[in-house]
Parts: structure tokens; C-alpha cells; sequence
């Protein structure tokens, strides 16, 4: 993360957090009018339309007061998505056992990016089944990570995503 992305998350993060979400990444950058991207979920890995557009007023109205970063800019609050960048351990832990693309900040026998299925996470160490076999990753070394989308990722988030439904309409029926 830049050191501008670091100063907002530090900005913004209890008030993510107050109003129910997770702050899953901050980025900035771009060219004359850079971009402030703000990725953030629910505990349970939802985020509705409504939830980024409340989100995105709340920022905004932080961001105003603070006012962290030089000239204008464009501000995004977005969910992480299916193919999600992979940030925090917890993030790892929960998609053990999907594909995903990482890229080291070193080297590891001449390469920095690996792709295959993650097999374990153990808050330190990234065990990754490769086409060329299984390698170790430092989590601490891992520059960026992403969940490559497959068709086992598809029908694992339409899973989660239904019993997500079934649990709110059951919440509602109880009222």
C-alpha cells in the first residue's frame, strides 16, 4: 500500500467498522485526476449497492474534514468482488483451498509470481500447489494476491451468497 492509501485507511477505518464492514483495501493513484479506491465488505463477505453508496457518503464527509490528500481525485467504494484481491490473513484462511495468483515483494528462485491452488494458510506461510510443484510463501513477502476466478469459485460465492439470503429472510420473519 502507498503511503497516501496507508493515511486514509488509518483516516477512515473506525468508521468503516462502526457502521458494520470490514476494510478489505485502500489504493491511490492514477494520472491528473487520481483515483481513491475503497474495497470493504460485511463480516459475512456481502456488500449491496446501498451498503457502498452509504459507506462512500460517510468517507466523503471524513475525507472533507481531513482533507488527506493534494487536489482532486476520484473516490470509489466498491465490494471486493469474486476474483477479490487477497489482503489480510483472514482472507487467505477463508479461500484455502481455491486458485489464486500471488506476487512476491522477492524473489524466490528467479520468480515473483506464482499461480495455483492455495492448499494451506497457517497466518505465516502461503502453501501453494503450482504447475511446477508445491512452493512456501512468506506471508509477510506478498506484494499482491488475487483469487483467480473459476468455475468452483463461482458456485462456492452463489453458495455463500444464498445462505446469506436464507439467513436474512429468516431474520425478517422473526420481526
Amino acid at each position: 500500500m502507498s503511503e497516501a492509501a496507508n493515511q486514509i485507511a488509518e483516516i477512515i477505518e473506525n468508521t468503516v467498522e462502526s457502521l458494520g464492514f470490514e476494510l478489505v483495501r485502500v489504493t491511490y493513484g492514477g494520472g491528473r485526476k487520481p483515483t481513491l479506491q475503497i474495497m470493504a465488505q460485511r463480516p459475512d463477505g456481502t456488500m449491496s449497492v446501498d451498503d457502498c453508496a452509504r459507506l462512500s457518503r460517510e468517507v466523503s464527509l471524513i475525507l472533507d474534514v481531513e482533507d488527506p490528500l493534494p487536489g482532486e481525485y476520484l473516490l470509489e467504494v466498491s465490494s471486493p468482488g469474486i476474483d477479490r484481491p487477497l489482503t489480510r490473513p483472514k482472507d487467505f484462511e477463508q479461500w484455502v483451498g481455491f486458485d489464486a495468483k500471488v506476487e512476491l515483494g522477492t524473489q524466490i528462485d528467479g520468480r515473483r509470481r506464482f499461480r495455483g491452488r492455495m492448499l494451506s494458510f497457517d497466518g505465516k506461510t502461503l502453501v501453494m500447489d503450482t504447475d511446477e510443484g508445491e512452493v512456501s510463501l512468506d506471508f509477510d513477502d506478498i506484494a499482491k494476491a488475487k483469487l483467480l476466478l473459476t468455475d468452483e469459485l463461482l458456485e462456492a460465492v452463489q453458495k455463500q451468497a444464498r445462505n446469506h439470503d436464507d439467513a436474512e429472510a429468516e431474520v425478517l420473519a422473526e420481526k
